[in-house]
């Protein structure tokens, strides 16, 4: 059995698999430590065939609860902002960069306090997402928040320094079709904010989508 301090999920991914192998697999995994404190592998959701891949960074303390991604506050924000920018719900597919919930208590406390994963964490969980995007194939992928742009760009990406833009993202296993990339924030980002940052930050937001939303036409 691969060890979890090794940082790797690879040995967990089964070859030529579909989604709902990958899925079946991915709740064993045990490629980094991030696996013993959180309640399960939370996979991506969505249409097997979308064109448009949207990927965050790790489950929340809803999403651990419940083992799909996107189903917390910060799920309501993206759902709402998927809406307002005219993409179809029904040709998305949800995911993250990393798939266990990391977090820490305050002394004494219950609430678990979301803590965001560290390069080797990303790096690890990384065979996951190149598997998503291998079996989706998506025409355009959005990247939700620095994690996701780092897991998928490389540790140089800044999502305020490349998001609306569109950049191209290479085919997983070298030999496919490159996707085009489209940077934005998380939305969990937006939930952060003051009130009137708030509605700065879901602007934005909208309209980084919008910008994927015109590359699917």
């Amino acid at each position: 059995m691969p060890d979890p301090d090794d940082y790797d999920a690879g040995p967990f991914v089964p070859e030529a698999a579909d989604l709902a192998a990958l899925r079946e697999a991915a709740a064993g995994c045990a490629g980094c430590p991030l696996f013993r404190e959180a309640t399960q592998t939370v996979f991506g959701s969505g249409t097997p065939t979308a064109r448009l891949m949207l990927v965050g960074e790790q489950p929340g303390d809803q999403e651990d609860r419940q083992g799909e991604p996107f189903v917390g506050p910060a799920g309501g924000v993206l759902t709402r902002a998927i809406a307002e920018a005219g993409i179809d719900p029904a040709q998305t597919y949800v995911t993250n960069a990393v798939k266990h919930f990391k977090f820490e208590r305050p002394a004494g406390g219950k609430r678990r306090i979301h803590k965001a994963p560290n390069l080797r964490e990303i790096s690890a969980c990384k065979p996951w997402l190149t598997s998503e995007l291998h079996v989706v194939a998506p025409e355009v992928v959005v990247a939700l928040g620095a994690t996701a742009g780092k897991s998928l760009l490389g540790s140089s990406f800044r999502v305020s320094q490349q998001r609306g833009v569109p950049l191209t993202l290479p085919s997983p296993d070298g030999d496919g079709d490159e996707a085009t990339l489209v940077a934005t924030i998380h939305p969990s980002a937006v939930l952060r904010a003051g009130d009137q940052a708030r509605k700065d930050a879901y602007a934005g937001l909208v309209s980084d989508l919008k910008v994927a939303a015109r590359l699917l036409r």
